[in-house]
């Protein structure tokens, strides 16, 4: 079973089996939870698995980062809890109280309960756009499409009086759902732009905008990234193992500039040729690294969607030719082996 870390005004309890964190989240919901698979620390009140019987989980006691200081007033996304299911092909389930809304990227939904409602929307289905004019929606379509989205977000609305509704996102390719809390990261995280899976209603989904040339031209996210701002619940989607690490001022990580997830709004991001002429044409990493020096937070996934891409493309039957692994026999070999058709 898992190993749950509480903590109350500053004051941490754990390790505790399940049992004894459901007892105690029971007794007092006031305080924050944390256990191995969480991002950060989350309100007890918004953990799902606390409320539950039982839950899978592993074997070990981590160490907990540390608890984070909520803000208690103030609060303007809605309130949602969560939970997150599988390894290497997540989705991550939500549920709503009656009211409650959670955005999402259009096509991204997995399944719903019947009383949940779904509604399609310009722009990026916050609270400040729909209650806007019809301009104000137009910007926010505007803004998605060039970040490469579609025009259009879907708002799931729990439209019953009472109980609980749950509605879940499932992940477009291999890789890891992230959950982050804005008010957490100073109300702001900038992500690649198709990184965004969905959120709380009232995040806001904006443009983020390289202000170096060269770091636009060839930092690997190009001229325009997305900002997520706001206070709420934020589910970001990364492709393989997401690495978190964090830097201290003045600390520069080298990455390659595809692995680049998120990062918060401190941490400075530019490039660097990745060395001499000889590793530029045969390194095999591209000609330049993103440099991202702290302070701040950064996301880094192990498999960028376009290197997945890249080796599907590459692997795929030529007309007129094979890219088989060394096989004298070349597309005659492939159909007698059975990998292809005639």
């Amino acid at each position: 079973m898992h190993q749950w870390f509480l903590s109350y005004n500053g004051q941490q309890m754990g390790p505790l089996d399940q049992a004894a964190a459901v007892a105690q989240a029971t007794k007092d919901p006031s305080g924050h939870c944390w256990r191995q698979g969480f991002a950060e620390w989350i309100p007890i009140s918004a953990c799902a698995e606390l409320r539950a019987e039982s839950a899978p989980g592993g074997q070990l006691a981590p160490t907990p980062p540390p608890a984070a200081a909520m803000a208690s007033t103030g609060q303007r996304a809605d309130v949602i809890d969560y939970r997150i299911f599988g390894e290497d092909m997540q989705f991550v389930e939500v549920e709503l109280d009656p009211g409650e809304s959670a955005v999402a990227e259009a096509g991204s939904m997995m399944y719903k309960d019947a009383v949940v409602n779904m509604e399609t929307v310009f722009g990026d289905g916050s609270s400040g756009s729909a209650s806007g004019g019809f301009m104000d929606k137009l910007v926010g379509a505007g803004k998605r499409l060039i970040t490469g989205e579609s025009l259009f977000t879907t708002v799931f609305s729990h439209a019953g009086a009472s109980g609980k509704a749950k509605v879940a996102f499932a992940a477009p390719y291999p890789g890891t759902i992230v959950p982050m809390t804005l008010s957490n990261y100073g109300g702001t995280i900038i992500a690649q732009k198709d990184s965004f899976l969905c959120a709380a209603r009232g995040v806001q989904i904006g443009l983020f905008f390289q202000k170096k040339v060269m770091t636009a031209l060839f930092g690997g996210e190009g001229f325009i990234m997305q900002k997520l701002t706001g206070d709420g619940l934020v589910f970001v989607h990364a492709g393989g193992t997401i690495m978190e690490r964090d830097l201290q001022p003045g600390e520069r990580l080298d990455v390659d500039t595809g692995c680049v997830v998120a990062m918060t709004s401190t941490v400075n991001f530019d490039i660097k040729p990745v060395g001499g002429v000889k590793s530029m044409l045969f390194g095999g990493e591209g000609v330049f690294l993103a440099t991202l020096t702290g302070p701040g937070k950064v996301w880094l996934q192990s498999l960028p969607f376009s290197r997945l891409a890249g080796r599907m493309m590459s692997a795929a039957y030529q007309k007129g030719g094979s890219k088989g692994e060394g096989s004298v026999l070349g597309g005659l070999g492939g159909i007698i082996s059975g990998d292809r058709g005639f």
